[in-house]
């Protein structure tokens, strides 16, 4: 009888395992919001195997690829710019006037995600539909196949493409309306593009907007206030940030071992912490209770055969003032429950001092990857107000 008790106990174990992880009580639909946290860490704990046997990691994420099918509103299309591939949306009612466009850029830490997910796929179509907008969603290649600057250099060279006048006006997009988006990786990628696209020779066109959803800006503190508060949060975890971080540069695991402990950066880059102290840039109520101790550096070797996490276009926060201020109107969207709050408030304190126009929409009951919990798939909630009040202000503004 005991045997089958164990036998009974030890599933049982296993699957509270996977699905309990405490949630703040200000989140709504905890129990959904566990369940699809424990179908995330089974891709965790499967991607290594997937690697050595020389497939995508993340082979279950497959589901969420959708076709691109047009329907009475909107036309999609799979095609590339300058070889990158990207998703378009286009209005299909004819407008007498050019239209605003967006540029969006996916999520997924470098290591997955896809113009082709659901959730991306129909918040295209609900840009189309809100904004009467040009979508451009575009993918890039990904980790740990291909380091940084792969994933930069993908993401740039479709935005270079897209915004040559031949073909905005084919497409029909006012070049004096553009946004450039982005959400997690998508969301860093978005504001290093915007910092490249400044010192450009070769592009003329302004961008109006760009829009930064709790996007990682910085990979040299791994112990902000909110790295502390949120290290066991679900959907991102400072374990799993430092990894996806890491392996952006490199697969060496030596990368990893010291972000996690927070001991990367060498003594000789020690001038850079000026721009990700948050001690002088986090708003006071988002300093209570941590007291600031200055980093402990790391060996010089890591930084020399891996120097990215050190470049301004992985860690934006490490742009000079005199780059910020020219600099286009910023939307920023911090999450209180999310690893990375902190990198968007100290973005937005330094773009403030600089003279930035900015816009910050702060969700106090929010985690990381909110918006994409609004789509119909996954269908929180809070995800669908977050959303519709996105996309009113880009309605608003762009």
């Amino acid at each position: 009888m005991w045997k089958k008790s164990l036998c009974l106990l030890i599933p049982c174990v296993l699957i509270a395992y996977y699905c309990y992880t405490p949630v703040p009580d200000k989140i709504e639909q905890q129990w959904e919001l566990m369940m699809i946290w424990s179908f995330m860490r089974i891709q965790m704990h499967i991607a290594p195997l997937f690697e050595m046997l020389g497939f995508r990691p993340f082979p279950l994420l497959e589901i969420l690829v959708v076709p691109p099918t047009s329907d009475e509103n909107v036309t999609v299309t799979d095609t590339l710019f300058n070889n990158v591939p990207v998703r378009v949306f286009v209005p299909k009612q004819k407008s007498s006037t050019l239209r605003r466009a967006v540029f969006y850029i996916h999520g997924g830490g470098w290591v997955t995600g896809s113009a082709a997910w659901d959730p991306y796929d129909e918040l295209g179509r609900w840009m189309v539909e809100r904004l009467d907008a040009v979508v451009v969603s575009t993918d890039y290649r990904l980790s740990p196949q291909y380091h940084f600057p792969t994933q930069f250099e993908d993401v740039y060279d479709a935005l270079r493409w897209f915004l040559r006048k031949k073909v905005l006006a084919e497409y029909g997009v006012d070049p004096t309306r553009i946004c450039i988006a982005g959400d997690s990786a998508g969301g860093n990628l978005a504001a290093a593009v915007n910092q490249k696209l400044l010192n450009d020779p070769e592009i003329k066109i302004k961008v109006k907007i760009q829009s930064l959803i709790y996007a990682p800006l910085q990979a040299l503190d791994m112990d902000l206030p909110s790295y502390q508060e949120n290290s066991h949060m679900v959907i991102v975890k400072k374990q799993q940030m430092a990894e996806v971080w890491s392996r952006y540069f490199t697969s060496d695991k030596a990368l990893y071992e010291a972000m996690v402990a927070n001991q990367h950066t060498p003594v000789e880059s020690s001038h850079l912490f000026k721009f990700v102290n948050w001690s002088t840039l986090l708003p006071e109520r988002f300093k209570k209770g941590h007291v600031y101790t200055n980093p402990i550096h790391g060996p010089s070797e890591l930084a020399k055969k891996y120097p990215g996490f050190l470049d301004v276009r992985a860690s934006p926060l490490l742009a000079d003032d005199s780059t910020l201020r020219r600099l286009p109107l910023t939307h920023i969207l911090t999450c209180q429950y999310d690893v990375l709050r902190d990198d968007g408030l100290m973005y937005l304190s330094r773009l403030r001092a600089a003279d930035v126009q900015v816009a910050h929409e702060h969700v106090e009951d929010g985690f990381h990857g909110i918006l994409s919990f609004g789509s119909s798939l996954l269908n929180f909630r809070a995800g669908k107000r977050e959303v519709n009040k996105y996309l009113k202000w880009l309605k608003e503004n762009l």
